[in-house]
Formats: C-alpha cells, structure tokens, sequence
C-alpha cells in the first residue's frame, strides 16, 4: 500500500494534481452553502487548503509556486478584459461621483490599515492581508504577495493567514454597513423605488414622442438631411407613413411629401417648434405605428466579422445605405446608445428595424455567425497575458526608494487587459471572447491560486491564530472593513441624496464583493445594486491591486 501513501503524502507530480483537485473540489462544493442567505463562495477553496495542509498534506513548492502565479495571471487578465470596455466610460453621466465615493473607501481603508500597523506594531505585511481578506479582494492578496516575492526572493506566507483570518468576518462586515445605512436614515424600499421610478421617469420625459402630418409647403420634396439642417431643434424622424399607406423606415435621404404622416421623436422643450415648422400634430399614437410596421422586422444580429472590428456605426451607412434603423448596440449585456461615433466590436448584439430583404443585406455586413463566435480566441489572451508580464518587469525607480518598483505579474497583466479590452478594437484586435470562455478562465486561475495559497499557508494557520495573536486580526478586519463603508454610505445619502439601492451597490462594488451584490438584488427586488456595482468596480478592483502592492514596497 506504499503507492497510496506516496500518492497522498508524496512530492511527484500525481500527488500534487490529486491535492489540488480535492482541494479545489471541496472547496466548491462547500462554497454552495449558504447560511442565513450568505455565502463565503470559493474562498472555501482556501480554506480547505490550509485544512488539508494542517494534515501534513503539502504540494512540491516549485510546482506550488508555478501554479499559483500562473492561476493568478489568468485570473487577473480575464478580470481586466471584463471591466476594460467599461472603465473609461464609467466616468461619465454621474459615475465619477461614485466612483469618487469608492476612491474615498478605498484610500480609507488604507489609511485605517497604515494607522493599525503603527497602533499595534503587526507587520505591514500582516496588515496587508488582513485588509484584502477586510474587504475580500483576492486579487490585491495576489498582488501583495508578489510584490514582496518581487523585493525578498521569499514567499511570505503571513500574507495568505491575514486574509484568511480577516476574510469571514469581512463579508459579514461589509452587509451590515448596508444594514446601518438603512436603519440610520429610516429608509422605506418602497419609497425609494417610488423615487427611482419618479426619476426614471423624468429623464425619459425629456423625449417624446409625436405624429405629425407634413403641411409646410417649403418642406415638400426636400430630403430630411436638408430639413434637420433648416431648424436648430432636436428631433428625429423614425417612420414615414405615405398616402397610399406605403410606410417607410426614414433615412437622410427620404423626401417629404404633402400629406406624409412623421412619427417623430423629439426633445420636450423642442416640441412646439417642430411642430409648428413641420406641420400639424395628429392624434396617432404609438400603437398605431407598432401596428402598420407589421411589415418592418426588428432584429438582433452579432457582428461576428473581424472587418468591421473597430469601425464607427456611422461608417457602415446603414441607415441612408440600406434603409434600416440601428435603435441599440448591446455589449457584454450593457445596452449602449446606437449613435454614429460608437465603436463597434466582435461580439455586440445590434438591434436593427427594417424590412426582411434590407435585415439580410445588413447580416452579410455585420457577419451574424454564430460559429464564428464559439471559436476560442486565444491571440488576444496569450499576446495580452505576455505583454503584461513585459510591462509588470519593468523596474521603475523612485527618489528615496532603495528597491525599484515593479508592477509585478498582478499589476502588469492587468493595465495591459483593461487597455486591451477598451483600445484593441480600435487598432483591429479582436479581443471578444464568449461570457462562458472567460468565466472559465476566470475561475480555473482563482481556484489554482486558492488552493495553492491555501496549501502553503496552512502549516502555520493553527499556531499563528491560537498562540501569535491572529484572533485580534479579525477585529482589524471588521475596523478595516466597517469604518470606511459606513462613513461613505453616510457622506452618499446626505450629501450627495443617493438613491439607496444604489448606495448598496456602491459598497458591494467598492470591495470587489460579489456575496454582497448578491444580497442586496436579494432584498432590493430590483437591479438599481448591479448598476451601482459595475460603476465602480473596474477603478476599486484597479486601485485595490496597485495599493495592496504600494503598502508592501513602501512599508516592509
């Protein structure tokens, strides 16, 4: 039976395989338990990895080492794909307030952090784990720790037993921000969707929509890229409806004609004037319309073409071209507004209306092949992971500094995928992979690095917690974790009157939290939590990696 043994207690490269999978195995299976609605998701995986390594189970540590930085790459990369499309972009229409807000907890926590390493004496080190584990940030775990493999040439496995210690109590913490916030200013749900509605309602209310009957006589015959131009309003005309009833999808070059009935699309404070220079107002409404556009499809088409990668959708001419309307561009399940300087990419779904002929002389533009799509496309994962292993090598030097900084194989890959994922269509670089390609990626890297996490902390995690004090990290944690969220949510609804449900996603997004996101969709009933979240999520999981890194090179 000496072969079991060898393969459960050994060094070759079964054993480690095997450790791995069972590690990783039950940690999933574990990660699926909820209590009381909450769930310490795959982290699990790190745990049952300092449980087995407690047992006397251990990996050989060069292949230890390989796997975990190697996980931490994919995972970090295919995060940095996800956000990048959006992590310019969430800047703008009042995302910088909140995302101001999430920069305030952020450098707060940090602050906090810095404070409790003078109070208590802990290693910045020790500190630094305990606030990724504070505000369950395992890629700011990942960047910590190899920042100060980068700078020693050692692994410190302090690090991993600070998150693990702080990580539990860290969801915990983050929820019952959510929870404070509620009760201190008395927040009703009810009253609050009631005034999310009342402003949705609001903006939508800044266009209206009108029929109009064509009576100016200067306008007869003229092409509607000549009439737009005759009046300073705004205003779109959708659907031109003839008087042999013949109804057509209006485009720049559609002529006007005594008698034409417009459905037009126009700003509230314009209306008036459009109508009074078109014609007259006539009472068919929107129904009508959807009715005589039997004939009219609309349609989702994929563009799948490599060709058209990078392209404005003003540069397709698709509307005065083929005589469709292009009313919205859905990427990555963001819906995106089809004005003519949006930059198409490989993988958006665009919403076209037109007749059936016009649909399928757009498809053969676009592409819509499906089978295109479901072909892996690893040029942008390989080129993008060994350009950001280039950058994260870079030494930069700083006065004062005796070590040069580097961005290490977390912050390297990382800038280069939210670059990649935000310009490479620009400079024809398909980046589009499929939701379910990098999911996988996503969770075969984070799961490698866990387990391998977990396996080289756990021979210490005992001692460490019962006899070197680790039971009070887990107070830090919750000052960590607690103090900057609650302050913020407060600064959030009474200075800046911030709708609650989006408040909740504020401080899910801010420490990267997906169980909390989960619990506030849960009791909001609504998905105001997910729009908050994806606001501020591409610059707090950015600031959460480099400031990890930042304390290590600074402090240790």
């Amino acid at each position: 039976m000496e072969w079991i043994n060898e393969l459960f207690f050994g060094t070759g490269i079964g054993h480690s395989i095997l450790l791995l999978s069972i590690v990783i195995f039950s940690g999933v299976l574990l990660g699926k338990v909820k209590i009381g609605g909450i769930s310490l998701g795959i982290t699990w995986i790190l745990f049952m990895g300092i449980i087995l390594s407690h047992f006397g189970m251990r990996m050989d540590p060069h292949a230890l080492h390989f796997l975990k930085e190697f996980g931490l790459i994919l995972f970090i990369y295919s995060v940095g794909l996800q956000v990048g499309p959006g992590f310019f972009s969430s800047f703008k229409k009042g995302g910088m307030t909140l995302n101001m807000l999430a920069v305030a907890i952020v450098f707060l926590g940090v602050l906090i952090t810095y404070i409790l390493h003078l109070v208590t004496g802990l290693p910045i080190t020790t500190m630094v784990g305990v606030l990724s584990g504070a505000v369950t940030n395992t890629p700011g775990l990942g960047a910590a720790q190899q920042a100060y493999y980068d700078m020693t040439g050692v692994e410190n496995p302090v690090i991993a037993l600070g998150y693990a210690v702080a990580y539990p109590l860290g969801v915990i913490g983050i929820i019952l921000a959510i929870l404070s916030i509620r009760y201190i200013f008395k927040i009703s749900f009810e009253k609050e969707l009631e005034t999310a509605q009342d402003e949705a309602q609001a903006k939508a209310a800044r266009a209206t929509h009108v029929s109009l009957l064509v009576k100016n006589p200067s306008l007869f015959g003229k092409e509607i890229a000549e009439i737009a131009s005759l009046i300073e309003k705004k205003f779109v005309i959708s659907r031109v409806l003839r008087t042999d009833k013949e109804i057509d999808v209006a485009t720049p070059r559609t002529r006007l004609f005594e008698g034409d009935k417009l459905f037009v699309i126009a700003a509230t404070q314009d209306l008036n004037a459009v109508i009074a220079f078109i014609g007259e107002r006539i009472d068919m409404h929107r129904a009508e319309w959807e009715k005589i556009d039997a004939k009219l499809i609309s349609r989702r088409i994929m563009v799948t073409r490599s060709s058209i990668n990078g392209k404005m959708l003003g540069q397709l001419h698709l509307r005065g071209g083929y005589g469709v309307n292009v009313t919205r561009v859905n990427r990555a399940g963001v819906d995106l507004v089809a004005e003519p300087g949006l930059e198409l990419q490989v993988g958006d779904r665009v919403t076209v209306v037109g007749r059936e002929e016009e649909l399928a002389s757009v498809e053969r533009v676009l592409g819509n092949s499906m089978r295109r799509l479901r072909e892996p496309n690893l040029v942008p994962i390989f080129l993008g992971i060994a350009l950001g292993i280039l950058l994260g090598s870079i030494p930069f030097v700083f006065p004062g500094i005796p070590q040069p900084v580097k961005l290490g194989l977390a912050g390297g890959p990382l800038i280069i995928a939210i670059l990649i994922g935000r310009f490479g269509p620009h400079y024809k670089l398909v980046t589009y992979t499929t939701m379910s390609a990098n999911l996988m990626l996503r969770e075969v890297g984070i799961a490698l690095f866990l387990a391998c996490v977990g396996l080289n902390a756990g021979e210490e995690f005992v001692n460490t917690v019962v006899n070197g004090g680790g039971y009070a990290w887990i107070g830090y944690g919750f000052i960590i974790t607690f103090v900057p969220l609650l302050l913020i949510g407060i600064v959030a609804r009474a200075v800046y009157k911030i709708n609650y449900f989006t408040i909740m996603g504020l401080i899910a997004g801010s420490t990267t939290d997906p169980p909390a996101l989960a619990y506030s969709n849960n009791i909001s009933g609504n998905d105001m939590p997910s729009v908050g979240y994806a606001t501020v999520y591409p610059l707090t999981m950015f600031l959460r990696v480099l400031t990890a890194q930042l304390l290590v090179l600074f402090l240790a």
